[in-house]
């Protein structure tokens, strides 16, 4: 089980040539860490996911396990998710040999696979891990929506602790009223519309913005949660960096201003970028 009720989903570093560069990935994560941060998704939703090849996923899975302070006091947690179901099993099995914390299992965009289909690459993906497991819904991306029903199948396992619900915020409150046993998290994929999701009963954060304000938005996040008045002022300060942030591409705007505080994460892979 993941105690963090907050992670930051850390951009991937990459080479002016576009290839993967681990170096600065975990430089960026050891500062988050160094600042108070105890939890990162990494290979996640920064929308970074489906460029990284199988090999590449492996060798930034390799890196991260040779990082043994961040992988002993972090929560870390790792993106699984492919266009072919094989490669995502391959990833499975390497991070069930690992000391990564849990993984986020989205779907693959385009494909568009059935509500059955979907279980079935889940239900495999599960059994290979022998990791807890958020599972990660974002049809805006994907063109794929898991559905209340197949939630609730997943959530029979007892790996399956969470989902991250990037698409109908509504769906939360009819998950946690009817999964079964034990204890089920929902997490908000990004900060727009947090205290209206945290009022759907989503408790946990999946943060972007994190990245370049990570107390700041922790504790932002924390005093929504239990419901303590947040100064005006501070307010403010939240609303310039989300404005920040989402006015525009997320991942452009999070490296540009990553870079601005001395924050080498490289460019992104085009055609995210292109100017």
């Amino acid at each position: 089980m993941l105690k963090e009720i907050y992670h930051i989903a850390v951009p991937t570093a990459f080479q002016d040539n576009e290839a993967l560069d681990t170096k600065h990935t975990l430089d960026h994560i050891r500062q988050l860490y160094n600042q108070g941060i105890r939890s990162v998704l990494v290979c996640g939703s920064t929308g970074e996911q489906h460029s990284l090849s199988l090999k590449e996923k492996v060798e930034l899975l390799t890196a991260l396990e040779e990082e043994e302070l961040l992988v002993s006091d972090m929560e870390i947690i790792f993106g699984v998710s492919a266009i072919r179901q094989s490669e995502a099993e391959v990833l499975a099995k390497e991070i069930s040999k690992t000391n990564i914390a849990a993984i986020l299992l989205g779907y693959p965009p385009y494909l568009l696979p059935t509500q059955n289909e979907a279980l079935i690459y889940s239900k495999s993906i599960i059994s290979l891990v022998k990791k807890p497991v958020i599972l990660y819904n974002n049809p805006a991306r994907t063109g794929f929506d898991l559905s209340v029903e197949s939630v609730l199948e997943l959530a029979k396992s007892d790996s399956v602790i969470g989902l991250k619900e990037a698409g109908n915020s509504s769906k939360a409150s009819d998950i946690l009223r009817n999964v079964s046993d034990g204890v089920f998290y929902i997490y908000a994929g990004g900060e727009r519309d947090l205290l209206q999701k945290i009022q759907y009963g989503f408790s946990r954060l999946s943060s972007i913005a994190g990245n370049i304000a990570p107390i700041r938005i922790q504790s932002w996040f924390e005093g929504l949660l239990s419901g303590n008045m947040i100064e005006q002022k501070e307010i403010d300060c939240i609303n310039d960096v989300l404005e920040t942030i989402y006015n525009g591409s997320p991942i452009v705007n999070l490296k540009r201003e990553l870079s601005h505080e001395g924050v080498d994460l490289g460019r992104c892979r085009r055609p995210l970028g292109n100017s």
